[in-house]
């Protein structure tokens, strides 16, 4: 069974420094993939905007600044509240968003209650289902054509010879 944990919040987009426009948020964490968190950037378009990266990202970035490249996040102050900054950028432009902390650290302690950090492997399940195809994957009749040795035989001749 998978666990999903969410939370809508408003973000600041960042327009200037003195300016910044309200764009409504959905933290997504999925316990099937352990490792991602998503966001959902729902902009007033047709359809939302959605970016998936790592959950570690995002923790480490509510203590320090992280990241490079497409993602990065760091805390700050803005005026007496407690943020959090994420840098985005894509083929389609950058995005500079404020997020409240306290909001996005108690959704990111629920993420860590269903999949502590160290145990996403786990969460993965890669084990028990491949276990469980190799399970599956019984020889029957007429398999022994698949079950030979693909390199027994090399230009006619017996392999060894």
């Amino acid at each position: 069974m998978h666990t999903v944990v969410e939370r809508e919040l408003e973000m600041k987009l960042v327009l200037s420094p003195e300016r910044s426009a309200a764009v409504p948020v959905r933290l997504c964490y999925r316990s099937d993939d352990p490792f991602a968190v998503h966001v959902v950037f729902h902009i007033g378009s047709a359809s939302p905007v959605h970016w998936t990266f790592s959950r570690e990202l995002l923790v480490e970035g509510v203590f320090r600044p992280c990241g490079q490249g497409d993602v990065r996040v760091w805390p700050t102050k803005v005026g007496s509240r407690d943020v959090i900054c994420m840098a985005l950028t894509s083929p389609d432009g950058d995005a500079l968003l404020e997020a409240p902390s306290l909001p996005v650290s108690a959704w990111l302690e629920r993420t860590l209650r269903v999949v502590p950090p160290g145990r996403e492997r786990e969460a993965l399940e890669i084990d028990e289902g491949l276990s469980a195809l190799l399970r599956s994957a019984t020889p029957t009749p007429g398999d022994e054509l698949y079950l030979a040795d693909p390199w027994q035989n090399d230009e006619g001749r017996e392999s060894g010879t």
